[in-house]
């Protein structure tokens, strides 16, 4: 079968599956089978499959059908230029939290920083972290240790030195971070989510009534550190700014930034002087 034919087939298939990305997929998918670039192959259409390559590729096409993220099939995605590995243990990092990143290269620090990334998944934000500031090292906080194992591949993979702690949130360790990137579950209970993201772990993706009771626990730890880090950054939904503001603000921080998902924060000095 020559891949022109497989395309076609392939997005009529998916279509049918009410895959949205249907034709992009089909080419992500024959681009890692064939190790070749889009161009190529749109450039080439007579170049033939052969029937292990048609074997590999219906089995990889019968689990999008069915949904499952892109991601998971591949055992990869790309974030912030960098791919990075990801499973069904993790949470597909978001091109909403590459802001998390922009935000963070902006803020004024010294060369090196003690930074922790909570509730870290694959890593994707800490290990990105480290190595646009160029970090010796970065701390990946996760309550899985299946998690934990996916960040681990990753910082292996991009040469970064991390230390894995197995965490309720910051619950256990009263380290003195200066920066706390934090991207926990912000979906509130109810909400509906699409097909793709049931495949994903529910621990990463529901907050629970309104979305925002990691945050309160968090913050509620933050509040009794002996040592206050400098900067906070958020992910949430833009609706729930304001409530998380007031969260944060109760434990003593005022908001510095708001772009998009994310939220910077910053202790309230005027207020503790105040105290």
């Amino acid at each position: 079968m020559r891949t022109s034919d497989w395309l076609k087939n392939t997005e009529i298939m998916l279509k049918s599956h009410d895959v949205p990305t249907a034709r992009l997929d089909a080419l992500v998918l024959l681009e890692d089978q064939l190790n070749t670039n889009r161009a190529h192959l749109l450039a080439h259409p007579e170049i033939k499959l052969t029937p292990v390559q048609i074997t590999v590729l219906d089995e990889m096409l019968a689990r999008r059908a069915a949904h499952v993220p892109l991601a998971y099939i591949r055992g990869k995605t790309e974030f912030y230029g960098r791919d990075f590995t990801v499973n069904e243990h993790v949470l597909e990092p978001r091109p909403e939290s590459e802001t998390m990143i922009t935000l963070l290269k902006q803020l004024s620090l010294k060369q090196q920083v003690k930074l922790a990334d909570i509730g870290s998944g694959s890593g994707a934000l800490g290990i990105t972290a480290a190595l646009e500031l160029g970090l010796d090292t970065v701390y990946l906080h996760d309550i899985d240790p299946k998690t934990l194992e996916v960040a681990k591949k990753n910082a292996e993979m991009h040469n970064v030195r991390v230390v894995l702690l197995q965490d309720n949130l910051i619950n256990n360790y009263n380290a003195d971070y200066e920066i706390l990137l934090c991207n926990l579950p912000y979906v509130p209970d109810s909400f509906h989510i699409n097909t793709a993201a049931t495949h994903e772990p529910k621990i990463a993706i529901f907050g629970g009534p309104d979305g925002l009771d990691l945050y309160r626990e968090m913050f509620v730890q933050i509040a009794n550190l002996p040592f206050k880090p400098r900067y906070i950054l958020t992910e949430s939904l833009p609706p729930q700014h304001e409530e998380l503001a007031h969260i944060a603000a109760d434990a003593g921080y005022q908001l510095l930034q708001s772009e998009d998902f994310i939220q910077v924060f910053s202790p309230d000095r005027s207020a503790q002087s105040r105290v």
